[in-house]
């Protein structure tokens, strides 16, 4: 008797294994997917929905529709608001834009030396938060400012230690008044300070590359120098510039620091939210003021997105890499240039350095420490900042860890193709919140009994959720550029031979990406620990931070500690940089042998 076995042959269980396996990891990819799209819905459209619907109604809690922004265009002090903030934006983006492709200019497309030495101390307030800057406007224009009373007058007593009282008139000093708390000239100023190493990243990037094929067609055909920056440089970096535009408005337009120190008789949206919420307790209206300041940073987010859709490839695989020419007049004039802006920019940074070692400005200028001690003044002494330490360390890993793994899902994922573009659209809406916006949408979504996630308010964890948020765009778009570098054959060739796709992940992505990683990092690093804006309104008693700390001494009158906790900050924000740069060397060395011929 024949015994027919109903074993299947080995080949057809390894490929029901296979396919078994291969369905499992479909599913986990797509949780993996629904998962980032939880969080993108959880902290960032149901908040914003919930500050919507809040500026629809009163104090009852009743709707009334549109009643509170025709009461808030109907009072002129409210009104002048929109209206300052619109011109100090433009203002402000228009000189940094331009001082800034200039700087650009100069580092890209001459031939003038230190270009390594200039960039670097270019790009130092990069390090600061904004509050820094306008404290550095007091002590150089306010009534009692370098500026206001003499720049001589000042050397003198910094020098010998004269009394201002002592010293005798000058014939020749220099000495002007810009009225820096009723005009918004202080304001427009210490913005295009806090921008420009920002802006000068984008033209940097925007004018790095060229195809100099173009340019040897323009001397061919005889044109002027002036023509041909106007025919091939200037097309060539348009989308650079619109994209530098669209950050430098949004920034000035959404800065709470600057407008804050120094802002008391010119007033913004950034500054109306604070005072609505904080001075007057009117969370409705400040969520009227909310969205209204969150209206022209879509729209500019909007004409950024079109610009870049109509975006073309400026180099092709024929093309001939730019090298500029030696032009002594040209080189000359350029580092002059750059020399002068550099030292402005150090000029801004050493007296906020001067104000916080100096005794009592501007009349006792001898060196003293006193001013680090904050124990003595108001806003949580050295907690606070170790709390920010803490906080902006949770970013950095938590932030990256989110950011890269939904990037990974969105660029490099199977299934929910649908599902993915909208979340990729969604990745892309945080850059057009401003912090406070998001940090009121946070108060009214979070601060409910009801809401399952109410335990998180008042804690760690909606800090560092929040800077996550704030900063998640930027993040993104970093770690999007660094996966679409990669073929996708190497997810088929894994799919192939049957490797799960989190080993290829590990094993493969994330060491190819490693530098976008460790630039991810220190980039939520660096301004989780400067951010005001994003935090402003979430912090609790008992969890202080720096930034916050800066605001609340400086609204007590002790300008010279906020002096002395900025530069704390910025010291600190360069020395983790090069840390960062010392300690990941070798890693990245040992990952990327791979890029080396």
């Amino acid at each position: 008797m024949t015994t027919i076995s109903t074993t299947p042959p080995s080949w057809l269980a390894a490929k029901r294994k296979a396919a078994r396996a291969l369905n499992t990891e479909v599913w986990l990819m797509r949780g993996l997917i629904l998962l980032s799209g939880a969080f993108l819905v959880t902290f960032v459209l149901l908040p914003l929905y919930e500050l919507i619907r809040r500026s629809m109604e009163n104090r009852q809690g009743e709707f009334v529709g549109l009643e509170n922004y025709l009461q808030y265009f109907s009072t002129p002090a409210l009104a002048q608001s929109f209206a300052n903030s619109l011109y100090i934006s433009a203002m402000s983006t228009l000189i940094t834009v331009t001082l800034a492709f200039v700087f650009a200019y100069a580092l890209t497309r001459t031939c003038m030396p230190f270009k390594n030495v200039l960039r670097t101390l270019a790009l130092l307030p990069i390090f600061a938060p904004s509050l820094l800057h306008g404290i550095a406007f007091i002590y150089l224009f306010g009534n009692q400012g370098i500026f206001t009373n003499g720049v001589f007058n000042f050397l003198l007593r910094l020098i010998g230690g004269y009394d201002i009282r002592a010293v005798p008139p000058l014939p020749f000093e220099i000495q002007f008044n810009i009225n820096l708390y009723k005009e918004p000239t202080g304001i427009i100023l210490a913005e295009v300070f806090y921008l420009f190493p920002h802006v000068l990243l984008i033209l940097m990037v925007a004018l790095s590359l060229a195809d100099a094929r173009l340019y040897e067609a323009a001397t061919a055909l005889r044109a002027s120098r002036w023509r041909t920056f106007l025919t091939v440089t200037l097309p060539g970096a348009r989308y650079g510039i619109i994209s530098a535009c669209f950050v430098a408005f949004t920034l000035v337009i959404t800065d709470f620091g600057i407008p804050k120190v120094i802002g008391d008789g010119v007033s913004v949206l950034a500054t109306d939210i604070y005072k609505q919420v904080i001075g007057q307790q009117n969370f409705f209206m400040g969520s009227t003021v909310s969205v209204l300041l969150l209206t022209p940073t879509i729209i500019g987010f909007a004409i950024d997105r079109f610009a870049q859709r109509r975006q073309v490839a400026m180099l092709s695989a024929r093309a001939v890499p730019y090298q500029p020419k030696p032009n002594p007049t040209l080189d000359r004039l350029m580092l002059a240039f750059c020399i002068l802006v550099v030292l402005a920019i150090l000029l801004v940074i050493g007296t906020a350095l001067i104000a916080s070692v100096v005794n009592v400005w501007p009349y006792r200028l001898e060196l003293s420490g006193r001013h680090y001690d904050f124990s003595k003044v108001a806003g949580g002494g050295l907690d606070a900042y170790w709390n920010s330490l803490r906080m902006a360390g949770l970013t950095a890993v938590f932030g990256t860890i989110i950011v890269f793994v939904s990037a990974y899902m969105i660029e490099k994922g199977r299934g929910l193709g649908k599902t993915r573009a909208a979340l990729y659209f969604l990745s892309t809406l945080p850059v057009a919140l401003p912090g406070l916006v998001l940090g009121l949408a946070y108060i009214f979504f979070f601060n409910r009994p009801a809401n399952p996630l109410y335990f998180l308010y008042g804690t760690m964890p909606i800090l560092v959720l929040s800077t996550i948020v704030h900063f998640y765009t930027v993040s993104f778009f970093t770690a999007t550029t660094a996966l679409k570098q990669m073929d996708r054959e190497f997810e088929a060739v894994s799919a192939s031979l049957a490797v799960p796709f989190y080993r290829t992940f590990w094993r493969v992505t994330v060491p190819v990406s490693l530098p976008a990683i460790l630039e991810i990092g220190i980039y939520y690093f660096v301004n989780a620990l400067t951010t005001v804006s994003a935090v402003i309104f979430l912090y609790s008693a008992n969890l202080k931070l720096a930034s916050i700390m800066i605001v609340n001494m400086d609204d007590a009158g002790d300008t010279a500690p906020a002096a002395a906790m900025s530069m704390l900050l910025f010291f600190t924000g360069i020395g983790v940089r090069l840390l960062y740069e010392l300690v990941t060397r070798g890693l990245k060395q040992r990952t990327q042998v791979w890029r080396q011929r």
